[in-house]
This record gives C-alpha cells, sequence and structure tokens, in this order.
C-alpha cells in the first residue's frame, strides 16, 4: 500500500513536474529583495540570512510532524544520511554568510550577479567532476541565462564595485549553494524531502545563529522586522526549499541551479510593479536573453 509521500513521488517523477516545482521556488526566491525593503534598518542583512533559516527550520518541523506524524518522521531522521545532511547544512550557513558579506562590500548589482551567476557554473563543473556532464544544451542555455541574468541586475543599478575580496565571497556563495543543491540531490533520493529540508536547515540554523552573532553583534529587531522573517522564513525559503528538493527527484542538480535563475526574474517585475523602479534598455536586453536561455535549460532537461 502506497504511503502519501511516495504516492506523491509518483506522481512528481516527471522533468517536467520537476521543473514547474523549481521555476515555483525561483518564483519565491524573489520576493526576497522586496519583502526586505521593509525590514528596519537596525536589522542587520546578518540576522535576516540566520533567522529566516531558523524560522525555515521551525516551518519544516511542523510541516514534517503533520504530514508523516511524530513515530514515522523519527524512523525517517534515523536512517536521513547525516553527514550529507550536515555537510549540505553548513554549506546553506556559507551561503547566507558569504552572500550577505560579498553584497554588503561590492554592493547589491556586482554582488547579486556573481552569486546567483557563479551557482549554475560551479554545479556544472562539480556535475563533470562527479563523472555526470551536463549536455551541450544545458551549457548553452545555463550561458545564455548567466549572461542575462548579469546584465538584468546589473542594468538596474549605477553602483558598481570591484573589490576583491567581496569577489571571492560572492564566488564563494555560489559555490556553496550548488554544493547544497548536489548534496541535496543524494538526499533525496533516499529520503522524504519533508525530512531532507528538516535535517538540512536544522543545522544550518545552528551554525548561522551564532555566526550571524559575531558578524552583527546582538540582535535589534522590531516587531515590523519579525514580519519581515517571518514571510521570508516560511514562504521565501521554507515552501521555497520544499518545492525545490521535491523537484530534485527529477531533475539534475545542475539543471536545479540553473532555473532557479528565475529569482532575479521575479525580483525585477516585483522592482517594477511594486518598488515603482524605472529600469534602463539593458536591463529588458537581460530580462529576454535570461528567459531564453531557462528555455533552452528547460528543453534540454525534458528531452
Amino acid at each position: 500500500m502506497k504511503t502519501p509521500s511516495s504516492t506523491a513521488t509518483t506522481r512528481l517523477a516527471s522533468p517536467l513536474a520537476g521543473t514547474l516545482l523549481v521555476l515555483g521556488a525561483g518564483i519565491l526566491w524573489g520576493t526576497t529583495g522586496t519583502a526586505q525593503s521593509f525590514s528596519p534598518d537596525s536589522l542587520s542583512p546578518y540576522w535576516v540570512g540566520a533567522l529566516r533559516l531558523l524560522v525555515a527550520a521551525v516551518f519544516f518541523v511542523a510541516y514534517a510532524l503533520w504530514l508523516l506524524g511524530p513515530p514515522r518522521l523519527g524512523q525517517e531522521l534515523a536512517t536521513l544520511r547525516w553527514r550529507h545532511a550536515i555537510i549540505a547544512g553548513a554549506c546553506m550557513a556559507a551561503y547566507n554568510l558569504t552572500f550577505f558579506a560579498g553584497v554588503k562590500i561590492t554592493g547589491v548589482a556586482v554582488g547579486t550577479a556573481l552569486a546567483l551567476g557563479s551557482g549554475p557554473i560551479w554545479a556544472g563543473l562539480l556535475q563533470v567532476a562527479a563523472g555526470t556532464r551536463p549536455a551541450a544544451h544545458w551549457w548553452l542555455g545555463t550561458l545564455i541565462a548567466v549572461a542575462g541574468g548579469v546584465l538584468l541586475v546589473l542594468g538596474r543599478s549605477t553602483a558598481m564595485q570591484a573589490d576583491p575580496i567581496g569577489i571571492l565571497l560572492c564566488l564563494a556563495s555560489g559555490l556553496t549553494y550548488a554544493l547544497y543543491a548536489l548534496l541535496n540531490k543524494q538526499l533525496v533520493h533516499r529520503s522524504s524531502p519533508a525530512v531532507t529540508t528538516l535535517g538540512v536547515f536544522a543545522v544550518g540554523a545552528v551554525l548561522a545563529l551564532p555566526a550571524a552573532g559575531l558578524q552583527a553583534g546582538a540582535l535589534q529587531i522590531t516587531l515590523s522586522g519579525w514580519l519581515v522573517i517571518g514571510f521570508l522564513g516560511v514562504a521565501a525559503t521554507g515552501v521555497a526549499y520544499l518545492l525545490f528538493t521535491t523537484g530534485l527527484r527529477s531533475i539534475s542538480a545542475a539543471s536545479g541551479v540553473s532555473l532557479a535563475l528565475m529569482e532575479p526574474v521575479t525580483a525585477f517585475l516585483l522592482a517594477i510593479v511594486v518598488v515603482g523602479e524605472r529600469p534602463g534598455a539593458l536591463a529588458y536586453i537581460g530580462l529576454a536573453a535570461l528567459l531564453l536561455g531557462l528555455a533552452i535549460v528547460i528543453r534540454a532537461e525534458i528531452r
């Protein structure tokens, strides 16, 4: 007799379904910047990164208990490949900290372009190193999407800073995110998405919270700050990474990282509609190239 989770796995075991789930995650991730614009200035971005991991971990505990129940959740946690989960959680914590640190040094435009743009390239190279070479069409689509993403991000800002330390931190954030995706792909083939995300984000939160305290000092947060953290933790992190992890069951990790470039597309549209931003022509050229690249990646993955 099939359990609810095994039935869901059967229904979602197709590249198209996995692609749609990861694109949905990218849309939710794209709300992060707009949501953060409503946070008070006193709330350090380091604490934002750490607290959203904590809220997401609590969300995953509640979701796993509701889906599986305490006895089965305990059984699945006991069989989780904890060595991989700990490394993946460390990668997630490192991704948050290096990203925010890099963006603080280089500026939002350069930092975001380097972090998001380098992630898919790192993922492809890591898969090659692991003996699984992505298809030529995947490389073509990814490179076009990355170039488009860089143009889109840079076309929205005139503030450019090329600090070597900041650049290295942003490249490191792309690498740690790619490592997380590859490890997550291995974990989710043996455990349910609910248990996988719970294990990984619990580790990430435990590591990120003291690191945020060392970087930013004591936490200073207001009610409005908690509301922003609540949205980021539940929707833009919890639900988003649950979609991403489930999608990885039926697509490659490299494609998952590439399709996550839906994030800057969503952020771009929200900046226009919600914030009232008026980007230049370069950003629209980048948007077109990014969507073209994503279409090529999707076609390569489904084929």
